[in-house]
């Protein structure tokens, strides 16, 4: 099942400020536990990081990289992945890496694929 976003800015606020937040050179991923048996994902890129085609490239890239892992990553969490300018221009292999190295810091990688 694909993992539910997040839409509403109440519930990325209780993330920001309830959740723990691990960052990298690309993105920043803030995990709260929410109860449920399921992912709930938002993602955030700034107006600093470009203009609308780069933003909306960058957040194509960050969905994809967790609608491919979502069967290694734990359920129950909202996760709220924010791009750094730095992300700009870098390829889908660069952001995949960010998304799990972040999993990873998180421990929410189910036991399986933690290498």
């Amino acid at each position: 099942m694909a993992p539910e976003s997040i839409r509403d800015t109440q519930t990325f606020r209780k993330v920001y400020s309830n959740g723990k937040s691990y960052a990298n050179r690309y993105l920043v991923m803030y995990i709260l536990e929410n109860g449920t048996d399921h992912i709930r994902k938002g993602i955030s890129v700034s107006k600093k990081v470009g203009n609308s085609v780069v933003r909306h490239r960058l957040t194509r890239l960050i969905r994809e990289s967790i609608r491919i892992n979502q069967e290694r990553v734990l359920e129950g969490y909202d996760i709220v992945i924010i791009a750094r300018a730095s992300a700009k221009g870098r390829k889908y292999s660069d952001i995949e890496s960010a998304f799990l190295h972040l999993c990873r810091l998180h421990h929410i990688l189910k036991k399986s694929d933690v290498k």
